[in-house]
């Protein structure tokens, strides 16, 4: 027989979305006193002098925060639903040359969103650059921020699916310095290399998590529509 919490504190209360659905602070409860630049490159790197106010109410005292100016992202997870295989691409990585393993990084196809262009017309656009890929099925994942501590980035992450038939090689623009290895490898393979901390960017453990969870609905629907396309040709 169960046993009853002896108070309501210890009873199990079902989490309601709307509880942090709204949040309680917004911008405007954020005043901007200053505003500076301080490096201007291909990003730019801002000093803030702002005040916030508190959860226990009233504001913060003024402080300085150095902010990372940069472009928006989109990345898109290759996936070939018919061989269970998925695209992964391997190049440097500035950001890691001090990486005690390798600054070569295995990730998915990703780049910068420029002016006038959408979300799902990046992720097009970078798989053929990047991996010689023509892209079908779009399926957005999530929209979130890498480090919103120091930087104001917002990465959209897509599924995107593919034939892998005859995918590889060496890929990349030459006017922005690439040399793009592009790598083909089941899907229980690239799971091993996230066990083994090989992929170990955020982009890719969202994406492979939530592949995980959905790769068997994308395989049954890919051979249903095999199966539909088959019949129809008979």
């Amino acid at each position: 027989m169960a046993s009853t919490p002896k108070n309501a504190s210890e009873r199990k209360v079902p989490f309601r979305s709307t509880t942090l659905g709204v949040p309680k602070l917004t911008r405007d409860d954020v005043e901007l006193l200053k505003r500076e630049t301080l490096h201007q490159g291909f990003f730019r790197l801002e000093a803030l002098e702002l005040r916030h106010r508190l959860f226990a109410g009233g504001w913060s005292k003024p402080m300085r925060r150095e902010v990372h100016d940069r472009f928006d992202a989109v990345g898109v997870m290759l996936y070939d639903p018919a061989r269970d295989s998925l695209v992964l691409i391997e190049q440097f990585r500035a950001g890691a040359v001090d990486d005690p393993v390798s600054p070569w990084k295995l990730e998915f196809v990703a780049g910068l969103v420029e002016e006038g262009e959408s979300a799902e017309e990046v992720a097009r656009r970078e798989a053929w650059e990047e991996a010689g890929c023509k892209v079908g099925q779009l399926t957005k994942l999530h929209t979130y921020y890498p480090s919103p501590g120091a930087c104001n980035e917002q990465v959209t992450l897509f599924c995107g699916l593919v034939d892998t038939h005859g995918l590889g090689g060496i890929h990349g623009l030459d006017e922005e310095h690439e040399d793009i290895l592009v790598r083909v490898l089941p899907f229980a393979n690239a799971w091993e290399l996230l066990e083994q901390g090989r992929l170990d960017n955020a982009m890719s453990l969202i994406g492979l998590h939530w592949l995980n969870s959905q790769r068997a609905s994308l395989r049954a629907a890919a051979w249903r529509a095999q199966t539909q396309s088959e019949t129809d040709k008979e």
